[in-house]
């Protein structure tokens, strides 16, 4: 039987490691790219290669031949290119880098996989940021938070992309790259636009990974900064049950290729950002220091996605509820404060 192989991108980072141990488990040899540049990702690797037997290659996404020539070598089934820029404040003060990260590092993994390896699966991590503000959308507030007047399913696929910030522009432009990718060289490609994903092994930091940052942060007793007026609402998504959504991809190929698909907890799956704190509160039995700040730019006082297409054509759904979803991340927080240590 042909054991089925996957090169994953970013593959050191909070969801690459995650991938990786899962797609390891599963019997799927393992192969590894990241350049090691975050925070987190040498821990990470560490803590993965004693779980699981995988192939550790250090390279950089923006660095084509390279990528090319691994590509070329493993030939892998799938492709899950996560490896990424990911915090809209960093883009918004260097968007070259950000540019050349996201938008040319996916093009430079799509033109490898054309050339060296046309017959891979390739998963983009695409983000709900590509639609932007939704201006359009009205929102009230309802229980003190806010929420779509009438979308009571979230916002599908057809929600109309309005690229914010330049990391909304990087990875919009990568999201459609990947779509056309399989209407133009047949490319089998499909872009995920996930929302707010949380869990173990995420070195959240302010402007990216809320949910972990608040944890982190509660936990270990640091000031948490709300930006706006703390109502807003996300649904958020555990990895265990992006990863599966991952797989679940790579199992139905032919109808997920050349579409995108909005990947979140879904309707069943919001908190608030004082939802999370208060849960933290009471959880923990603590005091959490607060300071309030302004909006941040393209911030959406509310984004839940509709995952019915991803319920019908992949048959997966979240498994995993906010509640137990959280708890299990903070007591790995708590187990592990010794991570964090430059948080001091």
């Amino acid at each position: 039987m042909h054991m089925s192989s996957i090169l994953i991108t970013g593959g050191a980072g909070f969801i690459g490691v995650n991938s990786a141990r899962y797609f390891a488990s599963k019997g799927w040899k393992v192969t590894v790219l990241d350049n090691l540049s975050r925070r987190g990702t040498e821990d990470n690797l560490q803590w993965l290669k004693a779980q699981a037997p995988v192939q550790f290659e250090r390279a950089d996404i923006r660095d084509a031949a390279t990528v090319a020539r691994l590509v070329g070598q493993t030939r892998p089934d799938v492709v899950l290119h996560l490896a990424a820029q990911v915090a809209v404040t960093t883009s918004v003060t260097d968007p070259r880098d950000d540019f050349e990260i996201n938008a040319l590092g996916t093009f430079n993994m799509l033109e490898a996989v054309r050339n060296q390896s046309p017959e891979s699966f390739f998963i983009y991590a695409s983000t709900n940021k590509v639609y932007g503000k939704m201006d359009d959308v009205a929102v009230v507030e309802r229980n003190g938070r806010y929420e779509y007047k009438d979308l009571t399913t979230g916002a599908d696929e057809m929600q109309h992309l309005d690229f914010h910030s330049p990391y909304g522009c990087s990875k919009g432009v990568a999201d459609q790259y990947t779509i056309d990718y399989s209407r133009i060289y047949g490319l089998r490609s499909v872009a995920f636009r996930q929302s707010c994903i949380y869990g173990t092994r995420q070195f959240g930091i302010e402007d990216q990974g809320w949910v972990a940052w608040f944890t982190i942060a509660a936990v270990l007793g640091k000031k948490i900064t709300i930006y706006g007026d703390g109502k807003q609402i996300r649904d958020v998504l555990h990895v265990a049950d992006l990863v599966r959504a991952y797989e679940a991809a790579a199992t139905h190929q032919d109808q997920a290729t050349g579409q995108a698909f909005n990947i979140g907890g879904g309707p069943d799956n919001t908190m608030s950002l004082l939802e999370l704190l208060a849960y933290l509160r009471q959880e923990l039995k603590i005091e959490i220091p607060l300071q309030w700040d302004k909006w941040r730019p393209g911030d959406q006082p509310v984004f839940v996605c509709n995952i019915q297409k991803a319920r019908e054509r992949l048959g997966w759904q979240p498994e995993i509820s906010v509640r137990d979803g959280v708890k299990s991340l903070s007591e790995w927080v708590s187990q592990n404060a010794g991570l964090f240590s430059w948080l001091k």
